[in-house]
């Protein structure tokens, strides 16, 4: 089976937050956030794999309470990552 890529996602700019602890991964995102919103990046994409679960659940509690984020959802292909809308 041939694996779908998203050819709009090409260009977004991502982190990859695979192997870091919860601490650093939130740190690390609400830098990145930051860092795009002074760019004037509207999308951005965290990548924080499938695994166990716990890096999504970190990242997306975050996601709930930070006011710089419109939107965010997780891929359609690809559950391992997670797509932002800032404002």
């Amino acid at each position: 089976m041939k694996k779908f890529v998203d050819p709009f996602l090409y260009n977004i700019p991502h982190l990859d937050i695979h192997g870091y602890d919860r601490y650093s991964a939130v740190a690390m995102i609400k830098n990145f956030i930051e860092n795009n919103l002074r760019i004037d990046n509207k999308k951005i994409i965290v990548i924080h794999g499938k695994g166990s679960g716990i890096l999504k659940k970190t990242t997306h509690d975050y996601l709930k309470s930070d006011k710089r984020v419109l939107e965010y959802k997780t891929n359609n292909y690809n559950d391992g990552e997670t797509i932002i809308i800032l404002k």
